[in-house]
């Protein structure tokens, strides 16, 4: 049987408290290095999901100035349609007037029955065709101005699908 002195047992537990310390000092800066790789890689990912989202809102502020500048483009170009089909209206309406005046003075100086038959046929006729004239220019005017309108805000709406289907960046 071995025998264990006082001095032999002091050096045992020297060493197994050596032992001891090597491990946990081994154990606590694999612990620390471990937590620094996971911090490093949390932070990087952080930063570089901050920078995507960041871009996200910096391009739909953009995309929606773009949008309401597109809008009020429309509008004006949507007045100033309005404002040329209501001065064509009005000057078709003014022409209509004073050839009815013109009609009516020529009736008043009629010498018979015949001639007044012939004057307001003839007025029917040409009354007729001026109308269905100006009808058709006033729709040409309409569909016109109404295809300028619409073309800033066309033009945005593919813009915005172009830029918010293409995929986030990885």
């Amino acid at each position: 049987m071995t025998q264990f002195t006082p001095k032999s047992l002091e050096t045992v537990a020297t060493q197994a408290k050596e032992q001891y310390e090597g491990f946990v000092k081994a154990g606590q800066e694999q612990t620390v290095k471990q937590f620094e790789q996971t911090a490093t890689v949390a932070k990087e990912q952080f930063e570089k999901t901050a920078a995507q989202i960041l871009k996200s809102y910096e391009d739909l502020q953009a995309a929606s100035k773009a949008n309401v500048e597109a809008l009020i483009a429309s509008s004006s170009i949507a007045a100033k349609g309005a404002e040329d089909l209501g001065r064509e209206v009005v000057a078709y309406g003014q022409s209509t007037l004073d050839k009815s005046i013109t009609t009516g003075k020529a009736l008043l100086g009629a010498k018979s029955l015949q001639e007044v038959v012939e004057l307001q046929n003839a007025f029917l006729k040409s009354s007729f065709d001026s109308l269905l004239a100006e009808t058709g220019r006033l729709q040409e005017l309409t569909t016109k101005f109404t295809s300028d309108a619409f073309a800033p805000l066309n033009a945005r709406v593919t813009a915005t699908v172009e830029t918010f289907s293409k995929p986030l960046a990885a």
